[in-house]
């Protein structure tokens, strides 16, 4: 498998009572089945289509020419969209730009996913718009906050590089169908590629989604698909659910949320390139389950930075909340502590260590400090970080909100409250004088 999935700091025999006891964990366990039941039923009949990206190839075939096009024109590409148009993308891209630009050749690229006139502004004097790609993206056309970055970044392109131009510079996508983008599109002659309708914006990281940002990165689509598809096959062909670890993830969750009333799931990943993934899961754990009454707030945190600003609240605060701690393998690794400018006795510790010795060390000791003080923590442990490990870890967290949602009675694909915000925000831009 691409990590290891140590649950054993969520029982109470290891941690006391604020872990699940034996009989708690089997009873989850029983109905995290039912729903793997549901879910590989659900696989068979090819109504959820997010589970047959990883089996798809033509498609990636289709986006290399795009893609190639892209990383030779551009030596920057704006991406515009939000939520899940712009989460999954980010996360991906993260692996081959750790915020220093790219390292593995092509444009830099730029996610936009809000709408503050400052932030355009910045953009737009840094870059050379002969020099640029622009990438909208909205599921439904009809985005308030993409629709009016797009326009604004075509107002500015077509006044400096003219109209004509634009089709050499935009790439719009969007589902199949009459929405406002696809016909701004339209009218503007500029090329149009599908969203899947059937596949939501906080599940669409392995489509065209993300997987083209990623290709542009340089990244392989094979292999990040690679990863997810393994997961995901490991998990419908399982007859012990014991192995299959977003089923006991699933469980996990729904016990401690019936048994243990925990109203946070903090993911805390402890290496920069998954900065991003624990955006995406935020919004995938939220807009997912947060419905009904029901659902856990989920918290992104990121070690070390967080051991400095939020463990005190985790130790000592209430006892609400459980844990899932993504750590890589980084002893020996990283530029060794120079021997001769550690001369004082109180930085002994540090001689003769290399930087990941320290990473190594300190994901340790948080995962120990966590459950010598009743935090129910379980780890995902990664032996390396690629492409095909990001893909598992996608579907993983995937699966196991999918199944959380049905162990629950809730939908997964919906997101019914949000509605309202956004024909407010609507109604009040109408109204302004």
């Amino acid at each position: 498998m691409h990590y290891r999935h140590t649950i054993r700091d969520c029982f109470a025999e290891h941690i006391g009572e604020r872990g699940l006891s034996a009989d708690e964990y089997q009873g989850a366990m029983t109905r995290a089945k039912d729903a793997h039941v549901w879910l590989s039923e659900r696989y068979r009949a090819r109504d959820l289509a997010l589970l047959h990206l990883p089996e798809q190839h033509g498609d990636l075939d289709r986006l290399r020419p795009i893609a190639e096009t892209f990383r030779k024109r551009f030596s920057d590409v704006v991406v515009l969209g939000t939520g899940g148009s712009s989460l999954g993308g980010q996360t991906l891209y993260a692996l081959a730009d750790s915020g220093f630009g790219p390292t593995r050749g092509g444009p830099k690229i730029h996610f936009i996913d809000n709408v503050d006139p400052y932030t355009f502004e910045s953009l737009f004097d840094l870059m050379d718009l002969e020099r640029t790609g622009f990438i909208v993206i909205s599921k439904s056309g009809g985005t308030a906050e993409t629709v009016a970055q797009f326009i604004s970044c075509l107002d500015r392109f077509m006044m400096q590089c003219g109209r004509d131009r634009a089709a050499e510079h935009a790439l719009v996508i969007t589902e199949p169908g009459g929405n406002p983008l696809r016909s701004l599109a339209n009218r503007l002659n500029l090329p149009v590629l599908d969203h899947d309708p059937e596949i939501g914006g906080r599940f669409s990281v392995l489509s065209v989604v993300g997987i083209l940002p990623a290709m542009i990165a340089g990244l392989d689509p094979l292999a990040i698909r690679r990863g997810a598809g393994d997961v995901l096959r490991q998990t419908l062909d399982a007859s012990d659910m014991n192995a299959a670890a977003p089923v006991v993830g699933a469980a996990l969750k729904v016990g401690f949320i019936e048994n243990r009333h925990v109203a946070s799931s903090v993911l805390m990943p402890y290496v920069d390139r998954l900065s991003h993934f624990g955006l995406w899961f935020q919004q995938l754990w939220a807009e997912s389950l947060g419905k009904e009454g029901t659902g856990t707030t989920p918290v992104r945190a990121m070690g070390t930075r967080d051991q400095h600003s939020q463990m005190q609240l985790y130790l000592d605060g209430p006892k609400d909340k459980m844990f899932t701690l993504v750590t890589l393998d980084v002893a020996g690794e990283g530029r060794l502590i120079s021997t001769a400018l550690v001369k004082e006795d109180a930085l002994g510790y540090l001689n003769r260590r290399r930087m990941g010795d320290l990473l190594e060390a300190e994901q340790h000791a948080t995962a120990v400090t966590l459950a010598r003080n009743g935090c129910p923590t379980r780890l995902i442990q990664l032996a390396q970080l690629n492409e095909t490990t990001l893909g598992a870890l996608l579907m993983h967290f995937m699966l196991e909100t999918i199944l959380v949602a049905h162990m629950l009675g809730i939908n997964a694909f919906d997101q019914p409250a949000v509605e309202e915000g956004k024909q407010l925000a609507r109604r009040f831009l109408g109204e302004m004088s």
